[in-house]
Formats: C-alpha cells, structure tokens, sequence
C-alpha cells in the first residue's frame, strides 16, 4: 500500500506545481483569452496529466527503495538471503520477466514490487513476513508481487492515473472559468483574461477532483491485487499457499498491531476510508482463490 500512496501522491503533487507554475507563465490567459480554447485546453491537460503520472512511476523504485530503507542484496550473506534470491530468480524466470532486485527492510509483515519496465523491477520483503511466515508462505507472497511485475500492473496504473489526471485538469479549467464568470465578473478591457477568482476555484477544483481520481485508480488497485492472487496460485501451481498467507497476514492484522502497520501492506478498511484502500478485505481475496482453486481441479 505504501508504493501506491507514494505514487498517487508525487503524482498529485506534480500535478497541481505543474498547474501552479504554467498559471504563473501566463499559459492559463493564453486557453481563456476569447473565451475556453477547448483544444488547446485538452492538449494542455493530457501533457500536465501525463506527465505526472509518468514521472511518478520513472521514480517509483528509488522512491520505494528510500521510504522503506530497502537494502538490496547484491551479494547473499546469509542462508534466508540466498533463498530468497533464488526464489525470486525461479518466479520471474516462470514469469517470463528479468530478474528483478531483491531487497530486504526493517518493518511489520509486509512486501511490494515496484519499478517502470518488468525486466528491471524491484521486489522486497520485510523482516516481519520472513520471521511470521513459512518459507512456502514467503514464496507465495513472492509470486504475487512478481505477478504484479509480469501484469505490468505499475504501468497500466500509470496509463489510467494519466487519464483521470487530464480529466481533472480539463473540468477544474472549466468551472474555474465558469464561476469566475458569475461571480467576479468585471468591466475593464481584460474582463475576457481569467482572475483571481478562477485561480483559485481551478486550485480547490483540482484538490477535489484528484481526490476523486484517487478513487478511482485506487478502485483499480483493489481488482489487480486479485489478479495478483491469482497469478502467484499459478506460478506456484497450488493457491493453497497463497491462501494460507493471507488468513496469516489477516491474523496478525486482527491481534491488534502498532500503528505503523497501517500504513504498510495489506489493509482492509470499512465505511469511507475503503474508498480509498488499495487492496480488498482479506475475505473476498481468501473466497476468491478458493473459488479459483475450486474450478481448476
């Protein structure tokens, strides 16, 4: 979970500087000088919309790498750290995507994978999972995250993240012109250039939009963890596995963890912080690869 906050957030946040600096530019006057310039303005918003997304996801793995402290195992110094090298090298391999960089953090049972091209991903396991959980367990949560490497699940998040971020640019332009029209109308000879009034509405327009927009890409986030799921079951050749780690993972979030855990892995919310969750309840992906399991024997 923390990888996708990370990215929703860079992405928002070069999303509204990018906006804020171009106001500043003049570039605002230029789309509204005789009125909207729809073209212009939808050109506007798909390069300001994009390029947030995709800077987000160029910075991804270094980004991960320094908010989880991550170390990267060049070379094994110890048993665990061989294995783990090992089984992440016989996932991908079973993939069909590069070895990816290994690395191990400090922190609660967790995992992730990040990165923007499959053949040069990361994948990392905290020392919480590797101490709670089996080594068939690990495994398990190993082939999800390689899973989410060969879906190309960061890009996809990528293209979609692009497409609601020129959205929200595109519709904050249009009622910040609108209601700066109704309200701050003016006389003098410039009344047709955008004012303070549509500054500031295109700003909070663009934070309630993108909230939005967090919503919906946070919705796709929750169906490509059971495609996740799912993709560990088969590289494993069992879903057992991946079910038991789950209903672990789903113990140890039920005991009563620090708070910090909150804001690592797998989260399952209620009422309307679920909006914003960006895996399922525990439950539905527990059912779900057991119905899987279930039609594939």
């Amino acid at each position: 979970m923390k990888r996708v906050f990370l990215f929703l957030a860079t992405n928002l946040a070069v999303m509204l500087v990018m906006s804020v600096v171009l106001s500043l530019l003049g570039v605002n006057q230029y789309l509204t000088a005789n009125g909207i310039n729809f073209s212009a303005l939808m050109v506007f918003s798909l390069v300001v919309g994009f390029t947030g997304a995709i800077f987000s996801l160029l910075i991804s793995k270094p980004m991960a790498k320094w908010s989880t402290g991550a170390r990267v195992i060049d070379a094994p110094s110890n048993n665990t750290e061989l294995w783990l090298v090992n089984t992440v090298k016989n996932l991908a391999e079973r993939a069909g995507i590069g070895m990816p960089e290994v690395a191990v953090y400090e922190g609660a049972p967790n995992a992730f994978a990040t990165g923007a091209f499959k053949n040069s991903a990361l994948v990392a396991v905290s020392t919480g999972l590797l101490e709670s959980m089996s080594r068939e367990e690990v495994e398990a949560v190993l082939g999800h995250e390689v899973s989410h490497v060969a879906n190309g699940d960061m890009v996809t998040m990528t293209l979609i993240q692009g497409v609601v971020n020129t959205f929200v640019i595109f519709l904050a332009r249009v009622v910040g012109y609108v209601i700066d029209k109704a309200l701050f109308k003016n006389n003098d000879n410039d009344s047709d250039r955008p004012g303070i009034g549509y500054m500031l509405t295109v700003f909070v327009c663009e934070l309630v939009f993108g909230i939005i927009a967090s919503i919906i890409v946070c919705w796709f986030s929750r169906q490509r963890e059971f495609r996740a799921d799912a993709g560990s079951a088969k590289l494993m050749r069992n879903g057992q596995p991946m079910i038991n780690a789950l209903s672990r993972l789903g113990r140890l979030e039920s005991d009563g963890l620090p708070k910090s855990i909150a804001s690592l892995g797998i989260t399952d919310k209620t009422g309307i912080a679920a909006l914003f969750s960006t895996h399922p309840p525990m439950e539905e992906r527990i059912a779900a690869l057991r119905h899987q399991t279930i039609a594939d024997k």
